[in-house]
């Protein structure tokens, strides 16, 4: 199949999702002689308007991994204003270096009901958003490399799709839910975890007690700069949750993306939560061995 223009479509809160998808995006285009575009749907404002992708087009979708899944916040807006009519799709997730568990799957199930050919897929490591030990500094050099892996699969594969697996009528997949096999890898794409999604990943103490941080949200230190003008918190939340005019009240949903804590230039934004920094320790007590990224 001709390929006349990709995508990188993503959520990415704390940038690591935007480092590997945009890698991979920009890498295919150029192996495909095809025109590169960024849609970066991590703020409210990109998330009021629908976006409709056809015949020609490839989109590589990312979205980190919460609790094991899609975050389920940003659901809604992937089920009812993204559409592929006959669009190529590769679905990316960015994990904080425990696991990935449906997300993947989830992805990919999201996408192929949204009308899209999904032919290739990754999981990649990033920095754990609650942790700064976590998969520190990745994606690194070798998560890139694997990255460059999945555009040399996925240009080879799209050139693999025919015209003739499209419907005439509509322009969806003919056969998207049925795990044709073209080639060496079949559509939608086989990875790992449970279709449907099933559970979340549910943080314990050590009793086993469910910890529920659901509600938690993060404090302001007295080294804030909002009285000097400073907005960077508010700016950039994905949930628009944080109070412009006071950056120290966070009226709506927190979804502990991380990206106020991380991205303050005077790291005055903190959680004091008990069952929030216990499942922290916990995380990075456990999981400080070194994941591997995984492309399919």
């Amino acid at each position: 199949m001709e390929i006349r223009k990709v995508t990188a479509m993503y959520l990415s809160c704390t940038g690591t999702t935007k480092k590997v998808v945009e890698a991979i995006a920009r890498s295919t285009a150029d192996k495909l002689g095809a025109e590169y575009a960024v849609f970066d749907f991590t703020l409210p404002k990109a998330r009021e308007s629908a976006c409709e992708y056809g015949a020609g087009e490839l989109v590589i979708c990312g979205t980190p991994v919460y609790a094991g899944r899609v975050p389920n916040l940003f659901l809604p807006y992937l089920k009812e204003k993204i559409k592929g009519k006959g669009a190529l799709a590769v679905p990316v997730v960015l994990f904080g270096n425990r696991n990935f568990d449906d997300a993947l799957s989830e992805l990919r199930d999201l996408l192929s009901a949204a009308g899209f050919c999904t032919i290739a897929a990754g999981a990649f490591v990033g920095e754990h958003s609650f942790s700064e030990v976590l998969g520190a500094g990745r994606p690194d050099g070798e998560d890139m490399k694997k990255a460059e892996q999945l555009a040399v699969l996925t240009a080879e594969r799209a050139k693999k799709i025919p015209e003739s697996y499209l419907d005439d009528q509509n322009g969806l997949c003919k056969k998207k839910q049925t795990g044709d096999v073209l080639a060496d890898f079949s559509v939608p794409i086989s990875v790992p975890g449970a279709s449907p999604a099933e559970i979340y990943y549910t943080p314990r103490d050590r009793h086993g007690k469910p910890i529920d941080i659901r509600k938690v949200k993060p404090k302001t230190s007295e080294g804030c700069k909002a009285a000097e003008g400073c907005r960077i918190c508010a700016e950039i939340c994905p949930m628009g949750a944080i109070d412009f005019d006071d950056p120290s009240q966070i009226k709506g949903i927190c979804i502990k993306c991380g990206a106020c804590i991380k991205k303050c230039p005077q790291k005055a934004k903190y959680y004091d939560d008990q069952g929030y920094l216990y499942h922290k320790t916990e995380l990075e007590e456990i999981y400080t061995r070194r994941a591997e990224s995984t492309v399919y």
